[in-house]
């Protein structure tokens, strides 16, 4: 099972909602004493037409995270707001959405990194996950970067990139993007 089973009210957007969600912004999830803070690059426009973090069918951030042990149990996106109070927190590098990461320029990318820089001094989680290593070399200006922990940090705080979980990233499976995540949880748990 890819995904949680919505809660009953949940309603799916109309394909007329996802396509008016372009340029939409969804609020971060962040608060004192996050352990993580997950940043994707941005929302897709199904993310934004929901209100709701990597919430298109396919993406695998919420079964990657259960499976990596962040969660008791497999949430759905629409449950996000609980992420708080288990230390966890969301945010994205840019924060309008788009159809695709790839529809970004390479300015607002940068804009973006000073953005979560700034967003990280203010919260200071105990690790920042930045979930795609292309978006992250564009946006800090680091071409060499590899996946893992850097040896900088954003904000002064610690910093990973890990795989992006999107369904178009076919190089992971959920089971390779949770052992990935699990590598993080355990060093923030330390």
């Amino acid at each position: 099972m890819l995904s949680a089973a919505p809660p009953p009210a949940y309603r799916s957007p109309t394909p007329d909602e996802v396509a008016a969600a372009a340029d939409r912004i969804i609020d971060d999830l962040v608060g004192p004493g996050l352990r993580v803070m997950f940043s994707g690059i941005n929302p897709s426009l199904y993310s934004a037409a929901t209100g709701h973090h990597f919430a298109r069918p396919g993406n695998r951030f919420w079964p990657a995270l259960h499976r990596a042990g962040f969660t008791p149990t497999l949430l759905h996106p629409s449950q996000q707001g609980t992420l708080p109070e288990l230390g966890l927190g969301i945010t994205n590098v840019v924060a309008r959405a788009t159809a695709r990461a790839d529809e970004l320029s390479p300015a607002e990318l940068v804009d973006g990194g000073r953005l979560l820089a700034k967003l990280m001094a203010t919260w200071q989680p105990r690790c920042l996950a930045v979930l795609g290593v292309t978006a992250y070399r564009a946006a800090f200006g680091r071409p060499k970067a590899r996946m893992g922990m850097q040896e900088e940090t954003i904000g002064g705080v610690p910093v990973w990139v890990l795989p992006n979980p999107s369904g178009l990233n076919a190089h992971y499976t959920v089971d390779t993007l949770a052992a990935s995540y699990a590598g993080l949880r355990e060093a923030a748990e330390r």
